[in-house]
């Protein structure tokens, strides 16, 4: 047991994920264990769907029937999350919790703590990757539980809201 928050797995029921993020959430909320239990993510993608001939934005879970924590692993934070309704065991061999690697946790994108931002409200970014590479915008709003920004570009001479991860932008200043 270490005193160094890392990252673990967690296995869910099929479609319960946010209802498990919820849970431990709320659980951690309440019995003010923010320090043990720092982060819980369900990670999702953005995918277009064709819908009747209809294009429709819409997220799917990364990894279905997953829930990632980042927590100090000890008897108490064990025995929390696992026994969170919805939450059939830890990810590792028996009932050992095993960390995620440096790699894994780079390969799933996660990771990126909110002073990885280096904008403000209201900065001019330029668009690093993406549909939207090299595209100037505007700022107009930080989200730092699902670590993305709102920028409004111009597309189409309109001005239009555009949601992009925090590692999509730079700073123009």
């Amino acid at each position: 047991m270490s005193n160094e928050a890392r990252w673990y797995v967690v296995h869910t029921y099929s479609g319960y994920e946010n209802k498990v993020k919820a849970n431990i959430e709320k659980i951690v909320e309440n019995r003010n264990m923010q320090d043990q239990i720092l982060e819980v993510q369900v990670p999702t993608q953005e995918q277009i769907e064709i819908k009747n001939g209809q294009k429709k934005s819409v997220q799917r879970k990364v990894f279905p029937g997953y829930v990632l924590l980042k927590m100090i692993m000890n008897d108490e934070t064990w025995y929390i999350v696992r026994n969170t309704r919805g939450v059939t065991s830890f990810v590792g061999p028996g009932s050992k919790p095993v960390p995620l690697t440096e790699e894994e946790i780079g390969t799933m994108g996660i990771e990126l703590s909110a002073e990885t931002i280096d904008a403000n409200l209201g900065d001019s970014v330029r668009v690093t990757f993406g549909p939207f590479e090299d595209s100037i915008g505007t700022v107009k709003e930080i989200n730092f539980n699902k670590r993305t920004v709102t920028v409004t570009l111009s597309v189409f001479g309109r001005e239009t809201p555009v949601e992009l991860d925090f590692n999509q932008i730079q700073n123009l200043i």
